[in-house]
């Protein structure tokens, strides 16, 4: 298992030379999450997956979590591996990573793929965005487990699916639960330093969400895409916020599609 100095577990596959590729993935999971991922993107692309700090088989940092800590976790790994411009590709809490990270380096970045990620929140959103966080803090990853599960996958995928929801359930029963409470404070209000950026994101982008997927909605996506010029928006009908684990070829084509034209072509 690779770690780098500054406690980042992570896996590096593809060939040298080719287009690099980040996956960043979101709150309580890890980078295991993008295994069939990885293995299809490496034919043509080299591969970076990575745990976040707190996360998976990463080592908890020193600071409180944060987008600016997160931004510069990814920084620090990205410069021990000596990998330049790369296209980032994150989900969730991932998805508001790259968009930090794209404000703080904007030069280490060639396009981005935002992933079921939040965006600006009604009242009644940003509401149950921080009951979850009050729970959380209370009971930890086991107070909202059930009603999240229900939430990120369909019921007919649970129901049949069942070794993968119970990876899935016991990444999240695993993670610490303070640094989970925090890191969940960070997905309610680090939308925040996302909405409306200056100067504005003008890398090529495409945003991607599910039709069921009640916290990072379609309307959150096309307010995402609104903000960055020429971003496009792909809607996967029926699934909700873990369809890319439910129906990964639904969210790889598109992505596949959308890397060829701007990486392929440039390499």
């Amino acid at each position: 298992m690779p770690e780098s100095s500054n406690g980042t577990s992570y896996d590096l596959v593809g060939s040298p030379g080719n287009p690099v590729v980040v996956l960043i993935h979101g709150l309580g999971v890890n980078r295991k999450m993008w295994q069939e991922f990885s293995t299809a993107l490496s034919q043509n692309y080299r591969v970076l997956s990575y745990d976040l700090y707190g996360h998976g088989e990463s080592q908890f940092p020193s600071n409180r979590p944060s987008l600016k800590l997160f931004s510069d976790q990814l920084a620090g790994l990205l410069g021990e591996l000596e990998l330049k411009a790369s296209s980032l590709i994150g989900f969730s809490l991932g998805g508001m990573i790259n968009r930090k990270f794209v404000m703080d380096y904007p030069d280490l970045v060639q396009s981005l793929v935002i992933l079921n990620s939040p965006h600006e929140r009604s009242p009644e959103q940003q509401r149950i965005m921080e009951e979850r966080v009050q729970d959380t803090s209370q009971g930890g990853p086991e107070a909202t487990i059930e009603t999240s599960l229900a939430r990120w996958f369909t019921p007919e995928f649970r129901l049949v699916q069942v070794t993968t929801v119970e990876k899935v359930r016991s990444w999240i029963l695993n993670n610490d639960p303070l640094w989970y409470t925090q890191c969940r404070e960070v997905l309610a209000f680090g939308v925040l330093e996302l909405i409306r950026p200056q100067p504005p994101i003008v890398l090529p982008t495409l945003v991607m969400t599910c039709e069921n997927d009640s916290g990072s909605t379609p309307e959150m996506s096309h307010g995402i895409a609104r903000e960055i010029k020429g971003a496009s928006v792909i809607v996967v009908p029926k699934l909700q916020h873990l369809g890319l684990m439910e129906s990964c070829e639904l969210f790889l084509d598109p992505i596949k599609s959308f890397l060829s034209q701007i990486l392929l072509a440039k390499s």
